[in-house]
């Protein structure tokens, strides 16, 4: 699902070629609309068929989440050298490139053997995606002249949208029709498509300045720095015990993390110029990202789990939790951009994160079994609500925040926060999940009935235990029990730091419009 702020505007970086002619127009930005989806689509689509790829593989919480962090790690890490590499050696060179890996990747994760072979499979379409998104959106820059930018900009929104909307849903609908590895294979005929409309219709075009150059050192640096944190908050969940090779991992991603600063700090042409965060309209907005971003990523990881086996909802049910949130965001959107030229920045981005935490507390007083209008449906409005009201905004500000030269780079820096925050929030809240999940059960079991579950953890699959036939319908409550309190906490944690994050849009926040590059 596409709930980056920011994509829309890495259209306006670099210098302006011609435009292309009009009768292709059309076909580029269907491309470009195919090529988005695959990407934006695929990772909630992926979270929807998680409870049944972890019963298939036997695996647990930590599987459920490297099969999403493995994508996450690669995308967040490479987005902006992906863009990089479009500006220097081709944008629908590198854009066909991105389609044709994540293509291969979607067919290795749809044929994968093992849990290994699948998370294997997931980062490479994560490295395929960090090519294809950012050089998507340059795409039609290059193609569209001014006049007929706009329109072609809320034409690519609006079909993402409807994406976004419907994908988690066919998604769901497919793991019930028949197998999770047609979440996957269904990707194969719409890349087919996109590459041959690509090479058809689509004309190539690179940033004639030559002025961005490759930054290999620094993205190697962020790929190995950010895998090693996210192994270590993973592990942690998974074992609950801060060994010793697990903090010496957890020190070295963050060495790891200085180094890469300090490399960027010095190179000619990094991937992350760190003068952008002068501005302190920029920082403030890109904090504000980092934990409204956390939040969302991780509630939303969870929430499906949670009505799969909490609720016993189906996998098409699950996909259409997220219904809710994305056609109220669609509705609003134009709305809301509104809002930054009558109130100011400060108003509605802090406003909106305080709508969200609201959503999230929303999911606090369900029980389980509850149905899908109880469970979900109030808190996804109220939560779509809030981050309508925020999004525009904040991607106003960042755009803003700097020249007109550096808004590219900077609506680039803010997706990745975006993605970088998700990636380190499936990670991390897992650890919390796990605790929670525990403590409840064994505060709702005692005796004999515990020893039933022991070993059980959050994202287990309790058809798999062989449950005492007298008790079995209690140990299930209590597993319900128990899972529903762990996304309980999670959603408490979302709560307070969307809270968090509208404190940043009150103190950092400008409280009129910034003007472009003087914030």
């Amino acid at each position: 699902m596409k709930i980056a702020p920011c994509d829309n505007a890495v259209i306006l970086t670099g210098p302006r070629p011609e435009p292309c002619r009009r009768e292709a127009r059309p076909i580029v930005l269907m491309v470009t609309i195919l090529g988005s989806s695959l990407a934006f689509v695929d990772g909630t689509v992926v979270t929807v068929a998680l409870p049944v790829i972890g019963s298939h593989f036997g695996g647990s919480l930590s599987l459920m989440q490297w099969v999403v962090n493995a994508y996450a790690l690669l995308l967040a890490a490479l987005l902006l050298i992906g863009g990089a590499a479009g500006d220097l050696y081709g944008r629908r060179r590198i854009f066909n490139a991105g389609v044709a890996i994540f293509a291969l990747a979607s067919l290795w994760c749809g044929l994968a053997e093992s849990a290994e072979q699948l998370i294997a499979a997931r980062a490479l379409q994560g490295f395929g995606a960090a090519f294809l998104v950012p050089n998507s959106l340059a795409i039609i820059s290059a193609a569209f002249p001014e006049s007929e930018r706009g329109r072609a900009i809320g034409t690519w929104a609006g079909f993402s949208a409807i994406a976004a909307a419907l994908g988690p849903v066919l998604g769901g609908w497919l793991v019930d029709l028949g197998s999770w590895r047609l979440v996957f294979l269904i990707n194969l005929p719409i890349a087919a498509l996109t590459l041959a409309l690509s090479l058809w219709r689509v004309p190539e075009s690179r940033d004639a300045s030559g002025g961005r150059r490759m930054d290999w050192p620094g993205a190697v640096l962020a790929v190995l720095a950010l895998a090693a944190l996210t192994y270590s908050l993973t592990s942690l969940g998974e074992d609950r015990i801060l060994s010793q090779p697990l903090l010496l991992t957890a020190l070295g991603g963050l060495i790891g993390l200085f180094v890469f600063l300090w490399v960027e700090a010095r190179s000619t042409s990094p991937m992350l110029p760190l003068d952008l965060f002068r501005s302190a309209a920029f920082s403030g907005a890109n904090l504000l990202t980092l934990f409204l971003y956390f939040a969302l990523s991780g509630v939303l990881f969870f929430l499906p789990i949670t009505m799969i086996e909490v609720h016993g909802h189906s996998a098409t049910l699950a996909g259409a939790a997220f219904l809710p949130f994305t056609l109220v965001m669609a509705f609003l959107s134009r709305w809301a951009g509104g809002l930054l030229d009558r109130f100011g920045a400060r108003l509605p981005l802090t406003l909106g994160p305080l709508i969200a935490a609201a959503g999230f507390l929303l999911f606090i007083p369900v029980e389980p079994g509850a149905s899908f209008w109880q469970a979900v449906v109030p808190a996804m409005l109220v939560l779509g609500l809030g981050m309508a009201v925020t999004v525009a905004p904040l991607s106003t500000v960042v755009m803003n925040a700097l020249s007109e030269g550096q808004s590219g780079l900077a609506s680039g820096v803010n997706n990745a926060v975006s993605r970088l925050s998700g990636l380190l929030a499936v990670a991390g809240l897992g650890a919390l999940a796990a605790l929670v999940f525990e403590r409840s059960l064994a505060e709702l079991l005692t005796g004999p009935e515990a020893a039933a579950l022991s070993g059980l953890r959050y994202g287990g699959d309790i058809a798999a235990v062989t449950l005492p036939e007298l008790a079995a319908a209690d140990l299930e409550a209590a597993f319900r029990n128990a899972m529903l309190q762990a996304f309980h906490a999670i959603a408490l944690i979302g709560a307070a730091l969307a809270v968090l994050s509208a404190l940043c849009g009150f103190f950092l926040m400008p409280r009129r419009v910034v003007q472009r590059g003087k914030a």
